[in-house]
């Protein structure tokens, strides 16, 4: 397998944060500044409002200075930025009303976000994120990767620069669309990148050619030119996905994981298996998931 052609750096101008003020919320922000500082990037803090309630007998709407829902989501999104300051950052609040995913995706495209930075609730809260709230249209739909702070990651307290991060991949081609991610965080971070291949259910006696094989295909993806900077090691495990990248994640106290996924198909929200391991994934992680749809 000859070495990808795909670009080791990438570009990010502009980075999404949704937010609805809670803790979930907050953890999310110092890994948006931290991006956003690194690549010279804006940061859009938005925040939905509810639609309005449909009336048996309609009435006028409220300008927003008369409506004290609309001021009240205006002083909380003051309060969040100020006790959530971004420092040398330069950001901008956004306040729309409407339903939460038609919002969020018209800011991704009115204003070219590169990247949405998404923090959950706790794990209750997330199991809800994967199993179809509205906040899971956020986290598959979006065109962007999305970078989601689950909630062991949120409260890790580890730093934000990352130094050692995971790309597990099936060297698949929607997988590899989230290399040039991996390669460009390591290189701008300095950090140390390990490509991971799961091989599960392989009769022992097989293993070690097997283990060959994947390695070299493994190495295979990284550009000679990006072996100068960064600093790869290629890892091959007999187990199935979710529990080896958990388990890995924890042995190296990583501070980051890239993965591509599957594109769902249309815009339902069916269950693909990658979508499956990265939700499980993203809900146990210590440390920040990144995504990349494929």
């Amino acid at each position: 397998m000859p070495a990808i052609q795909a670009p080791t750096r990438i570009s990010i101008s502009n980075i999404l944060l949704p937010t609805d003020f809670s803790q979930a919320s907050r953890a999310a922000v110092p890994y948006a500044s931290a991006l956003a500082r690194v690549y010279g990037a804006k940061v859009f803090i938005a925040h939905v409002v509810d639609p309005e309630a449909h009336l048996s007998v309609p009435l006028d709407r409220l300008p927003h200075e008369a409506d004290p829902v609309w001021q009240e989501a205006w002083r909380d999104a003051a309060h969040f930025v100020s006790n959530n300051p971004l420092p040398n950052v330069t950001h901008q609040e956004i306040l729309e009303r409407g339903e939460l995913w038609d919002v969020i995706s018209s800011i991704i495209t009115e204003h070219e976000i590169d990247l949405l930075v998404l923090g959950t609730r706790g794990r209750q809260g997330l199991r809800k994120l994967v199993l179809g709230s509205e906040a899971e249209k956020i986290y598959r739909q979006a065109p962007c990767p999305v970078l989601t702070v689950g909630p062991r990651a949120g409260i890790s307290g580890r730093p934000h620069k990352p130094r050692q991060i995971l790309f597990p991949t099936d060297i698949s081609e929607s997988s590899l669309r989230a290399l040039p991610y991996a390669l460009s965080l390591a290189e701008e971070n300095d950090a140390i990148l390990t490509l991971l291949h799961f091989v599960p259910l392989v009769p022992w006696q097989e293993q070690g050619p097997v283990a060959e094989s994947a390695q070299k295909r493994l190495e295979a993806l990284v550009p000679e030119e990006a072996k100068l900077w960064c600093k790869p090691e290629y890892v091959v495990r007999f187990e199935f996905p979710v529990e080896g990248v958990l388990g890995f994640a924890e042995e190296r106290d990583a501070d980051l994981i890239v993965m591509g996924v599957r594109q769902t198909a249309g815009t339902t929200l069916t269950s693909h298996l990658p979508w499956t391991i990265a939700s499980e994934i993203v809900s146990e992680a210590p440390c920040p998931v990144l995504t990349v749809r494929g």
